[in-house]
């Protein structure tokens, strides 16, 4: 007797048959596969089965991740808010008071050790140390708002990448990998743990537009894009002006029971074509036109902040108010978190400091700043924080020598991949936690590194997932966000 198991079809009378279907060679294709499909090729597949029958432990070795929680997890959510550019941590959390003794003073080589360097800072005769020109507390002047919640935080100093340059650098951040068409880590969750909200996208996705506009990298929808995993996983990107989703509304002259039939008439259509051809992308159209007509109700309450009190906007800021500012992007996340969407993904321009650190860096961080404490503060009040992972972090770091011209007031910085600063908030990150050493240049790790695979690792596992057990068979692989080469979960960041 043939039943529908979460993964597919399977033989109810054979645990051993079972454990096959689900095993991660046949799971994502069984999981698509047509009833006509399934019987014309049932007659080997039985004999497959057999010899599982003979070796389960082969087919349970591999069982595929996407069936919830691998244990109990502390987050349900994340909140991942990306700065573009990559922040100079030596400005902001990697505070070094002996580099005021070094200005203008070249980088010693016993530091550099012959890095790789980009094109925009190789061809230098010199590489003059630049000290930062802000006042430390417990963290640059430029985060005041910031500092306010360092209890609440956990600080990842030596994160570092082999990526040196912005495009495979965001890339590598995203998906785990530095070329493109790997699915993001929003993707992944998706596909791990499902929806909470079936009205709203599993992952969202908000750009926000900075104060300064100087040097913009681009960005794209393949940041967000769920790669070789089915069609569905991909985020949805939310506009900041006019409506959220293009399209969502219904065309004037156009009733909502009109606009159900003609749903009604394509998904059969669909289904018709589904049936002939088993094409996975077909059953990712029917469940995008689904959840459009859905999101026709539930968006529109999710993006009017008019029922939000006054002290919510004195919380975030003025700028919550601003469709498309990062302080409205960061309440919008909330409102999203709340109403069960699993993933949301912010990004903010703007931060490639290359020169003008001075006249670029304070707008950057007044745009961030109160938005961010504003965000984690909120989570806190309304008992949402514990199960919340936020993450705030670039593509990688800076140099402590300067791009171009130094002065005592202004200076610029280049990419520096051997390490950087992060922090997470929530989630089950240890809380008030600085993790990680640099070197008295913040140009080395010495103590603790992270690696982009090993915080991949240790996110997933804040979400009760095994990073080794969520895999999607491509191309003969079981292919992980983390790869092929070696993941660790930090324990240390692990509350």
């Amino acid at each position: 007797m043939l039943s529908r198991t979460p993964t597919g079809l399977g033989v109810r009378q054979s645990s051993a048959a079972l454990d096959f279907f689900m095993n991660p060679i046949l799971e994502d294709y069984v999981k698509y596969e047509t009833r006509r499909q399934f019987f014309r090729r049932f007659g080997s597949v039985v004999g497959t089965a057999a010899l599982a029958s003979l070796w389960p432990g082969l087919a349970r070795a591999n069982t595929p991740g996407n069936l919830g929680p691998h244990f109990a997890p502390k987050a349900k959510h994340i909140i991942y808010l990306h700065m573009v550019g990559g922040p100079p941590q030596m400005d902001l959390y990697d505070y070094k008071p002996v580099m005021g003794e070094w200005f203008d003073k070249d980088l010693p080589d016993s530091v550099r050790m012959g890095q790789r360097l980009t094109t925009m800072t190789s061809g230098q005769k010199r590489f003059p140390i630049a000290p930062s020109k802000y006042k430390f507390a417990q963290f640059s002047e430029l985060m005041p708002w910031t500092a306010q919640m360092v209890d609440d935080m956990c600080f990842v100093r030596s994160m570092h990448t082999e990526a040196i340059n912005h495009e495979p650098a965001i890339t590598f951040m995203q998906t785990g990998n530095q070329v493109t068409g790997r699915p993001c880590l929003g993707s992944w969750v998706s596909y791990g743990l499902g929806a909470i909200n079936q009205n709203l996208p599993t992952f969202v996705v908000l750009v926000a537009k900075p104060t300064n506009t100087e040097q913009i990298q681009a960005i794209s929808a393949r940041l967000w894009s769920s790669g070789y995993l089915p069609g569905e996983h991909a985020g949805v990107s939310f506009r900041s002006s006019g409506d959220p989703i293009l399209f969502i509304q219904n065309p004037p002259g156009v009733p909502s029971d009109v606009r159900r039939r003609t749903l009604d008439g394509l998904r059969e259509l669909n289904e018709i074509n589904y049936q002939i051809v088993g094409d996975p992308e077909t059953h990712t159209r029917i469940h995008n036109y689904e959840m459009a007509f859905r999101m026709q109700a539930s968006v529109p309450e999710l993006t009017d902040f008019k029922g939000e009190p006054d002290s919510t906007f004195q919380l975030y800021g003025d700028d919550a108010k601003k469709p498309g500012t990062f302080a409205n992007t960061a309440l919008l996340a909330r409102r999203l978190v709340e109403r069960g969407v699993r993933f949301v993904q912010t990004y903010h321009n703007n931060w490639d400091t290359h020169s003008n650190v001075s006249g670029r860096l304070p707008s950057q961080c007044k745009d961030v700043d109160q938005a961010c404490y504003g965000l984690v503060q909120d989570l806190k009040s309304r008992g949402m924080l514990d199960e919340t992972l936020v993450i705030w972090g670039g593509e990688f770091g800076r140099t402590i020598y300067s791009q171009g011209e130094l002065t005592k007031t202004n200076y610029g910085r280049d990419h520096h991949p051997r390490c950087f600063t992060m922090w997470m908030a929530g989630g089950g990150a240890r809380p008030g936690k600085i993790y990680g050493e640099t070197d008295d240049f913040s140009y080395n790790i010495v103590g603790d590194p992270v690696h982009i695979r090993d915080f991949h690792a240790t996110v997933l596992h804040l979400l009760g997932i095994n990073h080794e057990r969520l895999t999607f068979r491509y191309q003969g692989l079981d292919a992980k966000l983390t790869g092929v080469e070696p993941a660790s979960v930090i324990k240390g960041l692990l509350a």
